[in-house]
């Protein structure tokens, strides 16, 4: 009897169950249609109100916007930021000056090289400077050179002399006429012992003694030292062949190397200051007087060229200098370079928006001077950055995922 009650209540229960789980469907069935029909119904006037509802919809498009494109940032409580040595500075317009700092070489001037060669072929009978590195004077004998087509000109100039005063009487007409010819071709062979560099005090001795000069004496164009000398005695020396450099050390200028990422901000006129090892607590100052055209390929570098008195003859061609310039870049909105943080890609800095909170902003960097950056865009002059610590701050963003809002924050 207990066993049939039992069997009798399971069944109804199992009835219970199955009525409770198609009992949704019976609901749902008989309203199939309605909600098509609405759906057609509802359609045009739907449609009809498409434009009035343009507006309102722009405007809860753009809320949302503002509402996911808050300011991102990062907290950092104050206790924190005193443990991990957090500072900030204020972002400010300053003046800024740049020192570039880079070694120069002593090099000869080359306006003041003098080269001496001869303008016909001869031979060294008498040789005055005989090593490499002797100061000279200007108009110094050098050598002393036999040439037989030089003798030959003098010889033809001294027979020029001769029939000139042999000449006919110079108080017929045809006597005049034969006196202005032979001065012209006396003036004329004279020009030409001039143009082979015999000078005036020569060609008079040579009128004078009615012998020519066997031996032409080169004198030195100007004083200072030979600082290469090819002639040597008995030498066969050709027109234009090179026998001796001087060069005059008076002034020399100074070459220095400059980075290419820094030639922009050199010009001519800038003052810049030269010291030596070799002399202690003793500056030169000197103002670049040419910017050379061309980069050296293998270090990337421009010259740029100083130059300066040498009166003592203290400064030696070949030495190494020290070279400072200073370069006026001026006012210019400016942070520490230690504030901001360049991944390689973009450069962040992290504003202090105050009671403990930053703000990750991207930033466009100009200039660098002296441990300070320009910033072009990204800040404000007034508002505080992160200048120790962000590294840490940045750390934290990171772990956060709060990243910089795209593009430049003004």
């Amino acid at each position: 009897m207990k066993k049939r009650n039992l069997i009798i209540i399971g069944l109804i229960l199992t009835a219970g169950l199955i009525f409770y789980l198609l009992k949704p469907e019976f609901l749902k069935s008989p309203a199939k249609s309605k909600p098509q029909a609405s759906t057609q119904t509802s359609a045009p006037a739907h449609q009809g109100h498409t434009s009035e509802s343009k507006e309102p919809q722009a405007q809860v498009e753009t809320q949302q916007k503002e509402q996911t494109e808050e300011t991102p940032t990062v907290e950092i409580h104050l206790d924190k930021q005193q443990l991990i040595g957090v500072k900030t500075v204020v972002a400010s317009v300053k003046p800024l000056q740049k020192i570039i700092r880079t070694v120069g070489r002593i090099e000869y001037d080359e306006r003041r090289i003098a080269t001496v060669n001869t303008k016909f072929e001869g031979w060294i009978e008498k040789l005055h400077v005989n090593y490499t590195g002797k100061y000279v004077k200007k108009g110094e004998p050098l050598a002393e050179i036999y040439s037989p087509e030089l003798v030959a000109t003098q010889q033809e100039f001294l027979n020029v002399l001769k029939w000139t005063k042999q000449g006919a009487d110079k108080d017929s007409a045809v006597g005049k006429m034969l006196s202005k010819d032979a001065e012209a071709i006396t003036e004329a062979a004279k020009q030409r012992l001039r143009l082979w560099d015999i000078s005036d005090a020569q060609i008079k001795k040579i009128e004078e003694t009615g012998k020519p000069i066997r031996t032409l004496t080169i004198f030195s164009p100007a004083s200072g030292y030979v600082v290469q000398k090819t002639a040597l005695q008995g030498m066969r020396v050709m027109p234009g062949e090179r026998l001796f450099d001087i060069a005059d050390l008076s002034t020399v200028w100074i070459v220095s190397d400059i980075y290419e990422y820094e030639v922009h901000l050199m010009k001519t006129g800038q003052t810049a200051k030269i010291s030596l090892s070799y002399f202690p607590g003793r500056e030169f100052s000197s103002t670049i007087d040419y910017i050379y055209p061309a980069l050296a390929g293998d270090t990337r570098t421009a010259k740029i060229r100083f130059t300066i008195a040498n009166p003592g003859g203290q400064l030696k061609p070949q030495m190494f200098t020290n070279v400072e310039v200073k370069i006026n870049l001026g006012n210019k909105l400016a942070i520490p370079e230690s504030a901001v943080i360049d991944t390689g890609i973009r450069q962040i800095v992290y504003v202090d928006k105050g009671e403990g909170y930053f703000e990750p902003r991207e930033v466009m960097l100009g200039l660098k001077a002296e441990g300070m950056v320009e910033v072009l865009k990204g800040i404000k002059a007034g508002e505080k950055v992160a200048s120790s610590g962000n590294f840490l701050i940045d750390s934290e963003a990171q772990l956060k995922g709060i990243k910089p809002l795209g593009g430049h924050k003004h």
